[in-house]
């Protein structure tokens, strides 16, 4: 990685010495004259660490920008000199956060020394920053694709168009898994080790999707503060998700369309051009074409958007797959849950194989997490499912109060076993497995008719 440094002090021989220096080593090098114009430069982004004198005219001293850089971007190291340096400054400067401190007239040698390990530890934070996501991005895959011949033929064309610098548009009703389907296509590319940015665009309004997509200049708008990078400049290299891309406006759809087109953009209220290399998947649960139809979305941009269709499947059409999706989903929540449920009863899954999961994925990932938290043995029971999932059973079930008597238990069981019947005393006693006299003896006990009847 090539690291900016940003050298922040008021005499300019030691600031331009420093940035020579820095620059013959191979860095980028940014300098100011104040503490005023360094916090500047940081807001304006790329910097990777500061070096600042601690004491400088003007009101925003060394030790300003070291609290505003340690409070706002606390990533970034930041060395400390000072020409007045004494062990309390030190202290003082340590315990704010500084990454080391330094006496002028300064050791060259010393300052290059710690430079070089600040920068190694911030390169191995980015890093493993990184690799997280990737991790995370990878379990999220491997939670959703099934091994039905549904999404087979959808993983045939991921691996297809994986490589590929055409756009993706992924289809789909609302929880089927497009973004997944989306992490795998980049996962599966050479642009894997690089960035990818999801941005769901129903989410914001018209001028904060701007911003959030092409990024902002300092005083584009207001509370603008500073330059903002979007989304685009941030997937350079990587890939970009244009999640819900059926719900953006025209004047976004305009700007869309020529980074597609062009691959480049200017930042809200800027007007220096900014190329990126950036592989573009989109997914709606709309019917662009009939949005086309309506005017309401732009028909060259759709062709642009649907360089190749991915149509994901629902639940429902996919039902093999289920057993796999349980089993991921009782793992997790298990674990997060602290509890060794080890499976479904007959009843609960034959529940879930009926049920039609008009939700998909979504609906029976928090089937299973309330069925956890719910069950109280070792296994789901049909009572641990939703109610709307239960009932797709077809069985009928009796709820029976906690804390009454076993009488009254007993008398709820009958009348709603009589009422299922329609009244048909011979079948409640053969559903109850009890004669039919005993039946009668126990409905007149509980007033429910007469005893001679």
């Amino acid at each position: 990685m090539k690291f900016t440094i940003l050298i922040i002090d008021d005499e300019k021989n030691i600031r331009e010495g420093l940035a020579a220096d820095f620059e013959m080593d191979g860095y980028n090098v940014k300098i100011a004259a104040n503490g005023k114009e360094g916090l500047d430069l940081i807001a304006n982004g790329d910097i990777d660490l500061v070096i600042t004198d601690l004491r400088m005219p003007g009101s925003i001293s060394g030790e300003e920008v070291l609290r505003q850089v340690t409070t706002k971007m606390p990533g970034i190291p930041v060395i400390v000199l000072t020409g007045h340096g004494s062990i309390d400054a030190a202290v003082k400067a340590m315990q704010d956060g500084a990454y080391d401190f330094l006496t002028k007239p300064l050791n060259l040698a010393q300052l290059e020394v710690i430079v070089k390990r600040a920068l190694e530890g911030r390169e191995l934070k980015i890093k493993h920053t990184e690799l997280l996501k990737q991790v995370s991005t990878q379990k999220k895959t491997d939670m959703v694709i099934g091994k039905s011949a549904a999404m087979q033929k959808v993983m045939t064309l991921v691996k297809k168009v994986a490589d590929a610098r055409i756009s993706v548009l992924i289809t789909g009703e609302t929880g089927v898994g497009k973004e997944v389907v989306a992490n795998a296509i980049h996962n599966l590319s050479s642009r894997s080790d690089k960035a990818f940015i999801p941005v769901v665009c129903s989410s914001l309004s018209e001028t904060l999707l701007e911003s959030e997509l092409f990024g902002h200049e300092k005083g584009a708008f207001t509370n603008a503060d500073s330059m903002h990078k979007g989304k685009f400049e941030l997937a350079h290299g990587g890939t970009i998700f244009l999640d819900e891309i059926g719900e953006i406006n025209q004047n976004v759809q305009v700007k869309l369309l020529r980074v597609l087109q062009e691959r480049k953009f200017e930042r809200v209220g800027g007007e220096e051009p900014i190329e990126v290399d950036v592989r573009v998947l989109a997914a709606t649960n709309k019917n662009l074409e009939e949005e086309v139809k309506a005017g309401r979305f732009r028909e060259d941009l759709y062709f642009r958007l649907n360089g190749i269709h991915i149509e994901v499947p629902p639940l429902r059409e996919r039902k093999d797959d289920i057993p796999l999706l349980l089993n991921s989903f009782l793992e997790r929540y298990n674990s997060e849950n602290s509890k060794n449920i080890t499976g479904f009863d007959s009843h609960a899954r034959s529940a879930l194989y009926k049920y039609d999961w008009p939700g998909n994925i979504r609906e029976l990932q928090h089937c299973v997490e309330s069925s956890v938290v719910m069950a109280s043995g070792s296994e789901i029971t049909l009572e641990d499912l939703p109610p709307s999932v239960s009932k797709a059973s077809g069985i009928e079930t009796i709820s029976v109060p906690v804390g009454i008597t076993l009488d009254e238990a007993e008398k709820i069981i009958i009348q709603e076993n009589l009422a299922a019947n329609k009244g048909n005393k011979s079948k409640t006693a053969e559903t109850l497995g009890i004669g039919r006299k005993t039946l009668h003896r126990k409905l007149a006990e509980y007033g429910m008719e007469d005893s001679e009847e």
